[in-house]
């Protein structure tokens, strides 16, 4: 594994900050020319990102020759990069996470500390992130995430109208009306799904259980109330995509979303523009994020380079670029980006799917942070040992 030295960090930190002071990002290069560099996404976040990333690319060719871009599953990655790391050859410089693989990755030790070790080459975390994202800084991505994109997530529920006529308004409500209509109802394996990941955290808040930041010993509500409701559900998709793909087309009334698994989906056609959401009393929201991981064993060479790319990231110009298409709404992570900021499109786009009463239900429902990620860890095992097993894809 490559090991950072201190001449290696000091002599990388010294390159890039004189790239900062003269303002002259592409007129250096690293020792040994320009790196190519070799980007995993887990989270579906280059569709936030992938153009403010080629765009940094173009602007900078002494720093980097070209970017490789990959996708892969997210339960998948750490085991493959701790297998890459005890054989010393890492092929992943930047891996684009949600808190699943990053969760996973901090309990492992797989990622570099940038926050700690490299602070000086990024932005002061307290002066560019907004008041949400940054606790979601300190409290989730701790030392090693850079967070990137942000949204209040959810859980929401969305539905079809003309399937759907009485909507649940509690818990009780919701659980009565998924065992009357057996397999009309589903979520995706939380693990794998940012919709099934702030439902199962949700949850209990709505049920109001013991201690809704222990998922081991304050969950006794809530693991009930999953395995009740598991008795409506036929199987639990890998992913959200298939959730929503079942709700166009009329294999589901009702599956679990966010806001931006509301707005994209219906924006693309995967779900017909009519569907409606509805939140359950007592919801508080569980912010989701997408965050920047760099892989400890990533070569020494390419370290001011992906510090140089996370800097260029929470910049206003390449924020406003994660409003998208409202896939992870509204999506900056970075104080004082506007949807007037945004491109064009993704302005229509919200204008025409967005929901105008968001605003304020985002800013009249409490906010709660996720669990840390060891607990998270435990939550994701703990339901795919009690409530996903024997409920996996049909044939």
């Amino acid at each position: 594994m490559t090991r950072f030295t201190r001449r290696s960090v000091v002599g990388g930190a010294a390159s890039i900050a004189a790239l900062h002071a003269t303002g002259a990002f592409g007129q250096s290069a690293p020792a040994g020319g320009p790196v190519a560099l070799n980007i995993v996404d887990v989270a579906g976040n280059l569709q936030l990102t992938q153009a403010a990333i080629e765009r940094f690319v173009r602007e900078n060719p002494k720093l980097v020759s070209k970017v490789n871009f990959s996708r892969a599953p997210s339960p998948e990655l750490p085991a493959k990069l701790k297998a890459q790391q005890q054989a010393n050859r890492v092929d992943i410089d930047l891996v684009l996470t949600g808190p699943g693989a990053m969760s996973d990755g901090i309990q492992q030790g797989l990622w570099v500390d940038v926050w700690k070790s490299q602070a000086a080459l990024l932005p002061k975390a307290e002066e560019v992130y907004h008041e949400q994202a940054l606790m979601m800084q300190r409290n989730f991505g701790q030392n090693e995430g850079v967070a990137v994109a942000y949204s209040p997530s959810g859980p929401l529920f969305e539905y079809a109208p003309d399937r759907l006529k009485t909507v649940p308004k509690t818990a009780e409500e919701f659980l009565a009306y998924v065992k009357q209509n057996p397999k009309r109802f589903t979520y995706a394996r939380p693990v794998n799904s940012g919709p099934g990941w702030t439902f199962l955290q949700g949850l209990p808040y709505i049920l109001n259980d013991a201690d809704p930041a222990d998922p081991m010993k304050g969950w006794d509500k809530t693991w009930a109330y999953l395995k009740e409701l598991g008795t409506g559900i036929d199987y639990y998709p890998g992913g959200t995509t298939p959730t929503m793909k079942e709700l166009g087309e009329g294999t589901r009334d009702v599956i679990v979303s966010t806001f931006g698994w509301d707005i994209n989906p219906r924006a693309l056609g995967i779900v017909p523009k009519e569907a409606e959401v509805f939140v359950l009393a007592n919801t508080h929201w569980i912010p989701d994020t997408q965050f920047m991981c760099i892989p400890k064993g990533t070569a020494e060479a390419k370290i001011p380079v992906l510090l140089a790319l996370m800097s260029h990231m929470l910049k206003p110009e390449a924020q406003a670029g994660t409003y998208d298409k409202g896939y992870f709404y509204p999506g900056p992570a970075v104080k004082g980006v506007t949807l007037a900021m945004a491109p064009q499109e993704s302005r229509d786009v919200l204008k025409e799917y967005g929901r105008p009463a968001y605003d304020d239900l985002i800013a009249k429902t409490p906010t709660k942070p996720p669990l840390t990620p060891e607990r998270l860890v435990a939550a994701f095992r703990r339901w795919d040992q009690e409530i996903g097993v024997g409920h996996g894809a049909p044939n």
